[in-house]
Formats: C-alpha cells, sequence, structure tokens
C-alpha cells in the first residue's frame, strides 16, 4: 500500500514538474525567432500571405518572425518538417488545402498524419479560382460551357496546375456535378497552363484568380465564372459557378498549424497575434488586392473546418482517380 501511495505521489509530482514547464514556457513566450513553414515555392499565393503576416507579427511580438519555402511533393515536405518539430510555437506550419485537407486521400502514404500531427490555430485566408476558357470558343457562361462539353463529349482538354492540386479537383467536381467530362492535362504550374489556355493547346482552366486576372484583362482569357460561393471582390462582375450549378463552391484557403502538442496558452498567443495582423486595415487591403479573403477562425472553428474538408474532397479525389505513391 505504501509503496503504490509513493509512486501515486512520485507521478503527481512528475506531472506537476511538467506542467510548471509548460507554464514557464508559455509565460516567456516567445524569446526566439519564429519560423514559419511555407509547402510550397517561393513567390506563390502561399508565401505572399505568409510575408504579410509575419512582418506585421515580427513588430508586435518583439522576435523576428522567419519565413522559410520547403516546397515538394505536393507540400508534404514542409508539413512534414513541422510535423516532426518540438511543438514549443517556433515552428510552425502555413498548411494548405493540399497539405492538410486532399493530401490524405491523394497520397497512398504520408510521413505524418494531416489531422493528427498538428493543432490548428487559425484559417488565414480563403480565395476562389476562376473559370477561364481560350478567347476563340464560343463559351462566355458555365452554362454554354456544360452545353459545350455535353455537345463535344471528350472534346474539350482541363488544365490545371498539376494532378492534385486544387485547380485539378475544382475541375473534377464541376465534372461530377455538371455531368461532363472535361480531359485533364496537369502542368507544371498555373503559368503554363494559361499559357497553353491562351495559346488553343488546351481550353479550359480553374487557376488562380490573381495570376488570371492581368491575362483577363488583357484579353488573352475570357472568365465565366469564380468558383467561390459568392462573387469576388476583387471581380465583382464575374458570377459563381453556383449561380448556374447551384450547391457547387470551391474555395481554397491557407492556415496555420503547429505541431501537435503545442501547449495551449502558445496556441492562443499565436491565434491572437495572427487575428491582429490579419484584421490590420493595411494587410486586409493587400490580401483582397490578391483576391484572399482574410478569415481568421478560432481555433476550434479551424479544426471543425479541415475536418470537414477532408470529408468533402475525399470522394471527389476518389471518382476522379487522382493517386500520387
Amino acid at each position: 500500500m505504501c509503496r503504490r501511495l509513493l509512486r501515486a505521489a512520485g507521478a503527481l509530482v512528475l506531472a506537476s514538474g511538467c506542467m510548471s514547464q509548460v507554464a514557464i514556457a508559455a509565460d516567456n513566450y516567445p524569446n526566439k525567432p519564429i519560423r514559419f513553414v511555407v509547402p510550397a515555392a517561393a513567390g506563390g499565393p502561399t508565401e505572399i500571405v505568409t510575408r504579410l503576416i509575419a512582418e506585421r507579427m515580427t513588430k508586435s511580438m518583439g522576435v523576428s518572425v522567419i519565413v522559410e519555402a520547403k516546397p515538394g511533393a505536393g507540400g508534404n515536405i514542409g508539413a512534414d518538417m513541422v510535423a516532426k518539430a518540438d511543438p514549443d510555437g517556433y515552428t510552425i506550419l502555413m498548411g494548405t488545402m493540399g497539405t492538410n485537407a486532399m493530401n490524405e486521400t491523394l497520397y497512398k502514404s504520408l510521413p505524418f498524419d494531416p489531422q493528427k500531427s498538428f493543432v490548428a490555430i487559425t484559417q488565414a485566408v480563403s480565395y476562389p479560382l476562376v473559370v477561364v476558357v481560350n478567347s476563340k470558343l464560343p463559351i462566355h457562361s458555365i452554362a454554354e460551357l456544360i452545353d459545350y462539353a455535353k455537345q463535344h463529349p471528350n472534346g474539350l482538354n482541363r488544365a490545371s496546375g498539376g494532378s492534385g492540386t486544387s485547380m485539378h479537383m475544382s475541375g473534377e467536381l464541376f465534372n461530377q456535378m455538371a455531368g461532363v467530362k472535361m480531359q485533364h492535362i496537369p502542368y507544371k504550374g498555373s503559368l503554363p497552363a494559361l499559357t497553353d489556355v491562351i495559346g488553343g493547346q488546351a481550353d479550359v482552366a480553374f487557376d488562380s484568380l490573381v495570376i488570371a486576372q492581368p491575362l483577363i484583362r488583357a484579353g488573352k482569357l475570357r472568365a465565366i465564372a469564380v468558383t467561390g460561393p459568392q462573387r469576388s471582390s476583387a471581380a465583382p462582375e464575374v458570377p459563381t459557378v453556383a449561380e448556374t450549378l447551384p450547391g457547387y463552391s470551391m474555395t481554397s484557403w491557407i492556415g496555420v498549424f503547429a505541431p501537435a502538442g503545442t501547449p495551449r496558452p502558445i496556441v492562443d498567443r499565436l491565434y491572437k497575434e495572427i487575428a491582429h495582423a490579419l484584421n490590420d486595415p493595411s494587410i486586409k487591403k493587400q490580401l483582397q488586392s490578391q483576391a484572399a479573403e482574410p478569415v481568421a477562425s478560432t481555433p476550434e472553428e479551424f479544426a471543425k473546418f479541415t475536418a470537414d474538408e477532408t470529408k468533402k474532397w475525399a470522394p471527389v479525389i476518389k471518382a476522379s482517380g487522382a493517386s500520387v505513391l
């Protein structure tokens, strides 16, 4: 009996010591540079959003907030780095719907668990894609696109910035909901995909509004719809897909995650600082000019959102046949 009591007392002391260390770490946080890992190439939308937030956090938190691009394997290299980092709030992930929702179904195996390896902090932004067509095609609306695709089975080539990307899957969801079959052609990025739509080697693309907009304004591409649930403030004249195809909604997103086990006080501090950055009027204006809408959801809201997104896209990915080893 005495030994059991002593063991129980020792466990309580150990637990108390661990809790004290967590409290001390949280109270002293941050006391060294914080690193944002971007699992995508430098210069893309994810890095642009991250740098805006990091600059604001550097000023408000009193330590350097560094942005490090770690692209590769559909974002899995950068995500895995954060998943295996110390859960101390100094290495955090700027995740995407790919790394933290789609890849779980798309990849046959992952070195981390998108749901269990991270704790959600906040959804930073959401942004719709835009549906563009070759300007010489007799297609000026989603209704005309659907009619044309049905009249020409397998006759339309749909370009995307890569297999398994949001650009790819938004088109697969459209195919399934509209009852059409446009042939998917993956490219290594948005610009080569859009270049071939302009040149006529491909006919249609679901792609980034920010990247496509200069080409649309120059008359090289025709925008017929945006994929979000409402019209974009960056292109209010362009209707949504859902105005013709009710229920269709595809909004890409970027959000912040920390390694699982990160103490809640540190999660709360990060959420507070990132939300303040996203609500800064100058940052808001810059994000909206990039067709990105600030969100700043709570950790609980973002965790639920991520789980819902994973469930939403799993059947779309499986039905498309897309898979990565």
